[in-house]
This record gives C-alpha cells, sequence and structure tokens, in this order.
C-alpha cells in the first residue's frame, strides 16, 4: 500500500512540474504544444492503434506519451527546469 502511495505521490509531482512548465511564459511555445499534446492523447477517448491489437495496441499511449515530453524536455532550457524544480 506504501508503494502505491509512494507512486501516486510521484505522479502528482510530476503533473505539478509539467503544469508550472506549461504555464510559464518563458517555456518555448512548441514545448508547451507538445506538453498538450500528450495530455490530449491521454485523455482521447479514441487511439490511434486499437487495443485489441497484440503489444502495439497498449504500446502506443506509452510511446506517444512519452515521446512528446521527451521533446518538451528537450525544447525548454535548462534553467528555466531548474528554477521550476527548485520552486516546486
Amino acid at each position: 500500500m506504501r508503494n502505491i502511495k509512494r507512486k501516486i505521490q510521484t505522479i502528482k509531482q510530476a503533473l505539478r512540474y509539467y503544469h508550472a512548465l506549461a504555464t510559464d511564459k518563458r517555456t518555448p511555445k512548441l514545448a508547451k504544444w507538445c506538453l498538450i499534446a500528450a495530455l490530449a492523447y491521454l485523455a482521447m477517448p479514441f487511439d490511434l492503434i486499437p487495443d485489441f491489437i497484440p503489444i502495439l495496441g497498449q504500446l502506443d499511449d506509452v510511446i506517444i506519451v512519452i515521446g512528446l515530453i521527451w521533446l518538451a524536455n528537450k525544447l525548454i532550457p535548462s534553467s528555466l527546469k531548474e528554477e521550476i524544480r527548485a520552486r516546486l
């Protein structure tokens, strides 16, 4: 049970961090769009690859969302990421 609570806390911290990055005026627009697209893809009621296709159906969500977040992280200056982490 403690493990689940720790994971939930980690997810909450990550959401706060990415929300702060997405709402900061200094974050590049393309990075903001990547973060918004990742959230929108998670919230979509349909998938690009249907879930009934073995392996790919489940992995498409993970690959697309992680890829968008990775790209956003590459586009955001390190100094801004460090400042946001320190503030949170």
